[in-house]
């Protein structure tokens, strides 16, 4: 801690009761009251030292001085300090060793400006021997967060000679340099710690301290009283410092003197902070706090924003808090986590168990936040469905909408909710942003089963907030066997079941003739044509189910069998070889008919005539080919 004494002379004032004596042999002819403690001191000694106590002195009218003695009496209640402050004020009067340091230089300061104490009275007097200390203690971090600390008791007279404001600049200006040109964590809890030393084999090795880091000064900050680290937040603001950092000092500020209550025992401190001026404060600090925070997106947690939106909850706050904290998490919605959305509703009107207008208000800010991205999204997912390319800039919206989803799974339960909410919930969010629909239809699977009284016409209505198209395999199984579901949204999901597995197999289909005809040169130019139209008509489940790979791997064997058999048949027609031969190939057996007598024929032979010319046989054996290729295509 900083120090620098004055004077030379030995203390020569001691305390008698509420009565400070000086013990210098000469009567007093003066005596100064502050409050219940008096002074008995010399004129001589303090108007040569102060204007305000020589104009006080003379004009001391006659009726304020004792009738013994003859001595003069002044009142200074007003004076900075009170008289702890007035004490070090006469010591230095009458040229006591004194001790400036943090906890006093501050007041002391005050209380010369007061009395007046400049150099006009005196080479050195109070008021310059005072600021140049103050000078000193502002150069260093942790004397510049004492002396502000030391303000409060004089908070008046300190803003009056721009003593805070000096302090906060330099706290400012110190937080906002570049933490690297520091070779050690400054601390206003100590002295600047020592190098570690290390012995190796009798040497010794001095290793350097760690670098610090953006938030080394935030512990230190959050000892500030909150008027005076709002005006601190402000002077970083002015100076241009990162918002990110400026949310890093509020969060662990409020960490330090908020109680940042959980889902779970939010109720207990509501009940434990419910009465007087503790609620009070708190309620004050918090809304301080949130109208500090940086409202650029992303700077903030979205945890530590829903941990202050329930707190203000709690404590009532005003509700431009709560709707400028409803904004922020808006904003950054797709960073929240469903446990801390669960915001219990405090307005014990017994209509929820969770705040589900709350919610509602957080999804319509990302909405607006969002729909320029959203815009853009949509019309581009209209003009190009089957496009897979890159779609990074609905990745938010599609989170908010697994978020919203599993949300509406939670609050379902709860027999109060009413339908017209879970609808205009649900609804909130556009059809192009759910990528399934199999959350959604979980969510009102469970508002079904425990809302068995809802109609059948409500029913329908809830259900129409589902595309049966987006539903997977297995939601589409679990819904075509939900007698929960209306009899119309069941049948829905049969045909597009239905659909869904006709283009799967047209898919199929389709694939592999490209593949048979990309292989074949014949006529390959049109039926590619015909065969890219066909396929931009399929949908992008049969695409994914087959693709040109799987269809080449399966189609690969039956296509050697069959180039096989194109190469025997070649051989037998070249060879002189006998039909039955040829059908031996395939299992097959030929007919014979009577030997014709007219022709010449050796003995134990006799001419096979064949049923038709060889042309037609040739004509039905490529025809057998070909039915045995599709077949093993249609497979």
């Amino acid at each position: 801690m900083a120090c620098m004494k004055i004077g030379s002379k030995s203390d020569m004032f001691y305390l008698d009761g509420q009565t400070w004596l000086c013990s210098t042999g000469l009567a007093s002819d003066i005596r100064i009251e502050i409050g219940e403690i008096s002074f008995h001191l010399h004129k001589f000694p303090l108007i040569s030292r102060s204007k305000l106590l020589e104009k006080m002195i003379k004009e001391i009218p006659e009726n304020k001085k004792w009738d013994w003695g003859g001595k003069s009496v002044l009142e200074l209640n007003d004076i900075p300090g009170g008289e702890n402050s007035f004490l070090l004020v006469a010591k230095f009067c009458y040229g006591v060793k004194i001790n400036l340091n943090l906890t006093n230089v501050v007041s002391l300061r005050c209380a010369a400006n007061y009395l007046q104490m400049t150099e006009d009275y005196g080479e050195g007097n109070l008021t310059m021997q005072t600021e140049n200390f103050l000078d000193e203690v502002f150069r260093s971090w942790a004397d510049s967060i004492k002396a502000i600390e030391a303000c409060g008791e004089v908070l008046s007279n300190a803003e009056e000679l721009h003593i805070v404001s000096r302090g906060i600049d330099s706290l400012a200006t110190k937080a906002c340099v570049d933490p690297n040109l520091f070779s050690w964590r400054i601390s206003d809890h100590g002295e600047p710690p020592s190098p570690a030393v290390d012995i190796r084999n009798g040497i010794q090795i001095i290793q350097k301290p760690l670098p610090l880091g953006d938030e080394w000064w935030y512990e230190d900050v959050c000892f500030l009283k909150l008027p005076l680290y709002r005006r601190f937040i402000l002077a970083v603001y002015a100076k241009g410092m990162a918002p990110l950092r400026i949310a890093g000092s509020l969060m662990c500020y409020a960490g330090k003197h908020l109680p940042m209550c959980g889902r779970e025992s939010g109720l207990q401190i509501d009940n434990q902070y419910s009465s007087g001026t503790y609620e009070a404060d708190q309620r004050t600090l918090l809304e301080e706090i949130a109208e500090l925070l940086p409202i650029e997106k992303g700077a903030n947690s979205s945890k530590f924003l829903l941990k202050l939106l329930r707190t203000s909850i709690i404590l009532q706050a005003r509700g431009s808090c709560k709707e400028r904290l409803e904004k922020m998490i808006g904003m950054q919605l797709n960073e929240a986590a469903l446990e801390d959305l669960l915001i219990p509703n405090m307005d014990y009107s017994g209509e929820t168990l969770y705040d589900i207008d709350c919610m509602h208000r957080m999804v319509d800010h990302f909405m607006l936040a969002d729909e320029e991205i959203v815009d853009s999204a949509s019309n581009y997912l209209v003009e190009e469905d089957e496009y897979e390319g890159d779609s990074r800039s609905l990745t938010p919206i599609t989170m908010v909408a697994k978020l919203v989803d599993n949300y509406l799974a939670e609050v379902a339960p709860d027999v109060n909710l009413k339908l017209f909410k879970f609808q205009s919930l649900a609804a909130i969010i556009p059809g192009y942003a759910r990528v399934s629909d199999d959350g959604l239809y979980r969510a009102i699977d469970i508002y079904l089963k425990a809302h068995t009284c809802l109609t059948d016409s409500e029913r329908e209505q809830l259900c129409r907030i589902m595309n049966c198209q987006k539903l997977s395999v297995e939601a589409s199984s679990h819904a075509a066997q939900n007698e929960r579901l209306p009899l119309r949204v069941i049948v829905q999901v049969l045909f597009f079941e239905q659909l869904r597995l006709r283009t799967s197999v047209s898919g199929l289909f389709f694939a592999s003739e490209e593949l048979d005809n990309s292989r074949n040169p014949i006529g390959s130019k049109s039926l590619a044509r015909t065969s890219c139209t066909i396929q931009q008509e399929n949908s992008k489940q049969a695409n994914k189910m087959v693709t040109v790979e799987n269809v080449r791997e399966r189609l690969f064997e039956p296509e050697q069998k069959c180039s096989i058999m194109k190469q025997e048949i070649d051989k037998l027609m070249k060879t002189k070889g006998s039909w039955n031969t040829f059908f031996g190939k395939f299992g097959l057996r030929l007919k014979m008919r009577a030997c014709d007598l007219k022709a010449p024929t050796k003995p134990g032979k006799c001419r096979v005539k064949l049923p038709v010319s060889r042309n037609a046989v040739m004509d039905k054996k490529q025809n057998g080919a070909n039915n045995i290729l599709a077949n093993f295509n249609c497979a």
